[in-house]
């Protein structure tokens, strides 16, 4: 079962004067921080834990856009993601990827 987070990066972050200026749009470490942190804080997940399987960066998010995350557990173990942006009744892919337990050695 898919769930869903809203969420969206303030114009005031101050990642966006260096990328780019005067046509800003959310880094991607930025976007998957925010994945990372979210997936943390709802499902528990530690995020030393955890690396990043996959990952494609499909559109550009600017700041302030309304986005989401959306994510499921599968039975593997491994978490598959996507994060969207809202916007007039539309959806436009931002980022889809997938994290996998890290192997300890």
């Amino acid at each position: 079962m898919k769930k869903h987070t809203p969420f969206s990066i303030s114009p005031d972050h101050p990642a966006f004067p260096g990328h780019f200026p005067g046509t800003p749009i959310v880094p991607g470490v930025v976007l998957l921080d925010k994945v990372l942190h979210a997936l943390s804080s709802e499902i528990g997940l530690t995020v030393t834990d955890w690396q990043i399987s996959s990952v494609k960066f499909l559109s550009p998010l600017t700041p302030g856009e309304s986005a989401s995350l959306e994510y499921e557990q599968l039975a593997n173990g491994s978490i598959k993601f996507e994060v969207l942006c809202h916007h007039n009744n539309n959806q436009r892919h931002i980022v889809i990827g997938s994290l996998s337990a890290k192997v300890k050695a």
